[in-house]
């Protein structure tokens, strides 16, 4: 096995020239007949694609940190990529540039993979407007945004894999430097049923409504949880089709996976684990220790403004947090909660957010003993790289301004992508 590390993939023509299934799958999806990477194609490496390919595991076995890998268009540098996957048998992370390559990848590597879990992991907006303030025309600019299900769908799907498989190679933009919820919360929150459970229907309702599940009784959605009778239908936003949980006399009869039109019965199980419907979760305790924190941040920082003169700046910090916080208090959220972050997460000032990369640690350490065994490998590197190193230095200049005219508090600045070290810290 080799510690965590990248490999870089370059194109000679650039201009540098340089356990259970927490989604409800089976327990034969972890069976080591399956978790295994393995290559599906007609064609096998030919040329110098068998001298770099064994060249680089070599060098990765040996813990080489940092491996690069040079070809012209057209070489099959991805195809090469695959076959050091294969040989190497940990997760991988894949980080492209843009959506359209990650894409491309993601098809590729789920056509040479097809029996292993191959996602995902991008940006799940369609259109996104930052909240923004322009000091030289005091124009306050408000967050707008368009969410794509389906993307939003294969990022939940992302998660589920990772902490349910030992066998996943996730395709991802620079989105994975962005905050996510720590391992350990997601996993803890979660709801676990079986078939023979001793519980009655309205107490599974109540549960997964405390994962932010929404109840309906009329079609169901992605997210949503239903009662009909005997019959309880729950979608996880990471599933194409819906499961129903039937009950009898003596709890839980049966476990299915359904056609989410005619709901034919797809697959048994035996048990089932539901990840909530949000990425972001947080305990009771935790959120009243946030709401406490927040105030205790807004009447230290409005003291502040005011000892500086800025009255202007001290009563809209003011009005707009205890806005949200009246919001936080009354119905769990609020707009641009992601803002109040560092204090949900438990984090200090400058502590870095959890990020995918946080949850690759947790399955290697799951599945392979170590949190470091794993691979990343970084496409068109001499973009790509530079793209992450950039995203830390935009968000703050933003984010300032905000923060210095009473939009926003100090702490919003933790709400962030990782910074360039930290990044390359985690792949050490």
């Amino acid at each position: 096995m080799v510690d965590c590390t990248y490999l870089e993939l370059i194109e000679l023509s650039d201009p540098f020239d340089i356990s259970r299934a927490l989604e409800g799958a089976s327990k034969e999806r972890l069976s080591p007949e399956v978790s295994k990477f393995e290559i599906h194609s007609e064609f096998s490496p030919a040329g110098d694609q068998e001298y770099a390919i064994g060249e680089l595991v070599s060098q990765l076995e040996n813990l080489q940190e940092r491996c690069v890998l040079l070809g012209v268009t057209g070489s099959g540098k991805t195809f090469a990529m695959a076959h050091i996957i294969e040989r190497l048998n940990i997760p991988t992370l894949i980080i492209s540039h843009n959506k359209t390559l990650a894409r491309q990848l993601h098809q590729e590597m789920a056509g040479l993979f097809p029996n292993n879990g191959v996602e995902y992991f991008v940006s799940h907006y369609d259109y996104y407007q930052p909240e923004a303030y322009m000091p030289k025309r005091d124009l306050y600019i408000d967050k707008e945004l368009s969410i794509n299900e389906k993307i939003e769908q294969e990022r939940f799907a992302t998660v589920a894999s990772l902490v349910s498989r030992p066998d996943c190679i996730i395709v991802s933009s620079v989105s994975c430097i962005y905050g996510l919820n720590a391992p350990e919360t997601f996993l803890k929150h979660h709801c676990r049923t079986f078939v023979g459970q001793t519980i009655e229907p309205m107490d599974l309702v109540r549960e997964l409504i405390a994962l932010q599940y929404r109840r309906t009784n009329s079609d169901l959605m992605r997210g949503d949880v239903r009662l009909r009778g005997e019959n309880l239908d729950v979608w996880m936003p990471s599933r194409d089709d819906p499961m129903r949980i039937r009950f009898g006399f003596e709890g839980v009869e049966h476990i299915q996976i359904c056609d989410p039109v005619s709901w034919e019965v797809h697959e048994e199980l035996e048990e089932a684990w539901i990840h909530p419907k949000a990425f972001f979760m947080t305990s009771p305790e935790r959120f009243e220790e946030a709401l406490e924190a927040i105030e205790t941040e807004l009447d230290g920082r409005v003291a502040t403004l005011k000892s500086e003169n800025k009255e202007i700046e001290a009563h809209r910090l003011e009005q707009r947090t205890r806005y949200d916080m009246e919001m936080l208090n009354e119905i769990g959220y609020c707009t641009s909660v992601e803002n109040y972050s560092m204090h949900f997460d438990g984090r200090t000032t400058g502590e870095r957010p959890h990020c995918l990369l946080d949850f690759f640690a947790a399955s290697a350490k799951q599945f392979h003993g170590d949190p470091t065994k794993y691979l990343v490998i970084m496409d068109e590197s001499h973009v790509t790289l530079p793209q992450v190193g950039g995203m830390y230095a935009g968000d703050r200049s933003r984010k300032l301004n905000l923060i210095e005219h009473g939009f926003r508090l100090p702490s919003a600045a933790d709400n962030r992508p990782l910074k360039i070290r930290e990044f390359q810290s985690l792949i050490p």
